[in-house]
């Protein structure tokens, strides 16, 4: 929006606050909020697919939970739960 187009009046802050600049911004908010929602959604029916496929799909969130972290950090978790799951006879 080039500012040149609108009277002073529609280009001026409101209360101080420049409202065009506020509006743009909630915008672009919105968009992005509808924008996770529909990948939300993707990622819901890609879980659906993997479940149908036979897959155990709380496993699969797992991993990708995993492969988020780094590899010292994966390797010291599955250190301790190995040494608990020895403490407790498992």
């Amino acid at each position: 929006m080039d500012g040149e187009h609108f009277s002073g009046e529609e280009d001026a802050s409101v209360g101080g606050i420049a409202a065009d600049r506020l509006r743009s911004i909630i915008e672009r908010v919105e968009r992005l909020e509808e924008e996770r929602k529909a990948l939300a959604g993707d990622i819901k029916d890609i879980f659906t697919e993997a479940k149908s496929a036979g897959f155990d799909v709380k496993v699969i969130r797992q991993i990708i939970r995993i492969r988020k972290q780094e590899p010292a950090e994966v390797e010291e978790q599955e250190t301790l739960l190995d040494i608990y799951r020895r403490a407790l006879g498992m």
